[in-house]
């Protein structure tokens, strides 16, 4: 495992980069894009949350467990070093966004002030517009609020049971919700999509990984020690994609209730590889300056990428739409180019996060070495 001198897991950044990436991709091309690459960069995502987060939470059990006012001393580092992460940023553009009324920020303005962008969107089984991407972040906050509850009073022994019956009701409830509809559509796989309950298997996965690489550190070893899983778990995504592209009907069983569980299997190999350390190209890769800075800039490629741009939101009168037209004014065979098109989105697009990250994230990020485990 090659980590930085404060314990930072070198090829992480890396995997983030390539969650951000898969995100990016599938909405730069949804004009032509089949293949549900952002579904898959939120899942590992959601996976390598999981594992960090249940990471963090143990190590600091063991060291508050038994002293006067532990939980208190636990609970309270994890939500302050949580809130100088996520909060700044986030509420920074929150705030933008209603300065200059983007749609529908002021109309909705409660639910994004309280991440509850998700619940909003399975109440009204509807997308909420430029601010759609959100409801990834929503999930995140949500498991927030239980999981530092879970790892604490859940007995060390007894932690993996409790994660295996969270994720295998997590997919069971995907099988409910696809049953109980008659004829499941559009609307209501936004419930399966974005519900906390119905993504928790991604978080289980990477809390088992997070307890493995702890508690059991020869079976992690065997588990991650080779590649061939991640190429096997790889393999297994693009056979249910291959599936789900067999039915008539877009909303099946295979697209509704297992990608996100191929998906969540494919980063469980994925990121414990990365742990472990990859070797060969996939390190060189990985461990690129280029990748592992878009990495740690990803927080902010995902919360930017959506207001840069938008397919179906971003209309005539938006900075980036005029921009476009004007280089095509001077150079108009470059018009109709999607290819073109996702290069500038992506240039604009690295340059917003990489400003917000050097003169506001990074900087308040610094406060969390106050609050270190």
């Amino acid at each position: 495992m090659r980590t930085t001198a404060e314990g930072h897991i070198i090829q992480l950044d890396g995997v983030r980069f390539i969650a951000v990436a898969l995100v990016l991709i599938d909405h730069l091309f949804v004009a032509i894009n089949i293949i549900p690459f952002g579904a898959l960069g939120v899942t590992i995502f959601f996976v390598l949350s999981g594992f960090l987060i249940s990471r963090i939470l143990l190590k600091s059990k063991e060291k508050t467990r038994g002293t006067p006012g532990g939980f208190k001393k636990y609970l309270r580092k994890f939500l302050i070093r949580r809130t100088i992460r996520i909060f700044p940023v986030y509420y920074l553009i929150i705030a933008l966004l209603f300065i200059f009324n983007v749609p529908p920020v002021r109309d909705k303005l409660p639910w994004l002030a309280l991440y509850g962008t998700n619940i909003y969107m399975v109440i009204h089984k509807s997308w909420l517009g430029s601010v759609d991407h959100l409801w990834s972040l929503a999930v995140e906050e949500q498991v927030y609020l239980f999981f530092p509850f879970l790892i604490f009073f859940v007995p060390k022994n007894k932690l993996i049971p409790v994660l295996g019956v969270m994720g295998l009701l997590s997919i069971a409830l995907r099988f409910f919700i696809y049953y109980s509809q008659k004829d499941f559509n559009a609307a209501d796989w936004i419930v399966t999509y974005v519900s906390t309950p119905t993504c928790l298997d991604s978080f289980a996965l990477g809390g088992l990984m997070a307890w493995l690489q702890l508690y059991k550190s020869d079976v992690f070893i065997k588990l991650f020690n080779k590649s061939w899983p991640v190429v096997i778990a790889l393999v297994l995504w693009i056979l249910v994609q291959f599936w789900a592209k067999s039915f008539e009907n877009k909303y099946n069983v295979a697209f509704v209730v297992f990608d996100r569980l191929i998906s969540s299997v494919f980063g469980f190999f994925l990121i414990g590889r990365a742990v472990m350390g990859y070797g060969g190209i996939m390190a060189a890769f990985l461990e690129n300056p280029v990748s592992i800075y878009l990495g740690k800039i990803s927080y902010g490629l995902y919360l930017y990428h959506n207001f840069v741009y938008n397919h179906f939101h971003s209309g005539p009168m938006h900075p980036t739409v005029r921009l476009l037209r004007k280089i095509y004014q001077y150079v108009p065979d470059l018009q109709g180019s999607v290819a073109f098109e996702a290069l500038v989105v992506v240039a604009l697009t690295v340059m917003v996060a990489s400003v917000s990250w050097h003169f506001f994230e990074k900087p308040i990020n610094s406060l969390k070495d106050r609050y270190a485990y």
